[in-house]
Formats: structure tokens, C-alpha cells, sequence
């Protein structure tokens, strides 16, 4: 998800800056599907299944190179699910990247990346 993520960040800053709000909009949506997807995935795999896919949204924008995300969602059971995301350095093809999931008032998960096929910077 890290190398999709530059590159929906990187076309998103070049595409703002240009004033194509449209293709700025459809990035914008492929990143918030792949925090969704990454999300479900990896919840999944700890045996946490979800009622459908989180709400994201992009609450904040610190600067050109960094960039926030938050979703929200509920687990099959109810339990309410809450994504925190942060990435820096968007504009490069290496950004870092910080997501915070939890359950309830339980993180479930830290780390770097969201999905079944990222791979962690520190593991």
C-alpha cells in the first residue's frame, strides 16, 4: 500500500497544483478505498470482522507534504472502530506513513502500513 499511496499522494499534489480538481477528487478516493481495504484486511486477519468498509474522511491538511486521514466504522458486534492515519513526505516516492486502529477504547493496531501486502519499515 506504501508505493500506491506515493503514488495517489504524488499525482494528488500535482494535480492540486495544477487545478484538476476532478482527478485531485479520484485520488483522493482511491487512497481513502485503500485505507478502507487495508483496514478490513487487516482486522480480518486478527479475527475482527467488520459490518462493512469504514467512512473515511480527510480532516486536515498540514502543508503540501503531509497529509491526515480518519475513519470510522463498526465491528460485526457493535464495537465502535476508529482509523487514525498521518503520512509525511507525500511528495516523494518514500513517504511515512502512521496508522492507529482501535476497537472500543483498545488499539489493535500500530503500524506503518495497512493491508495484507504491506510491507512494515520496522516489523
Amino acid at each position: 500500500m506504501t508505493r500506491v499511496f506515493a503514488l495517489l499522494c504524488s499525482a494528488v499534489l500535482a494535480l492540486s497544483a495544477g487545478g484538476c480538481r476532478v482527478m485531485q477528487h479520484i485520488s483522493e478516493g482511491a487512497y481513502r478505498n485503500a485505507v478502507r481495504d487495508g483496514t478490513v484486511d487487516d482486522l480480518g486477519a486478527r479475527g475482527i470482522a467488520l459490518r462493512g468498509k469504514p467512512s473515511c474522511e480527510f480532516p486536515k491538511r498540514a502543508g503540501d507534504d503531509m497529509l491526515t486521514i480518519r475513519c470510522t466504522g463498526r465491528t460485526a458486534g457493535g464495537d465502535p472502530v476508529t482509523v487514525t492515519g498521518r503520512a509525511a513526505r507525500v511528495s516523494q516516492t518514500d513517504p511515512l506513513e502512521d496508522y492507529v486502529v482501535t476497537v472500543g477504547d483498545r488499539v489493535v493496531l500500530r503500524q506503518d502500513c495497512l493491508g495484507l501486502g504491506c510491507v512494515h519499515r520496522n516489523p
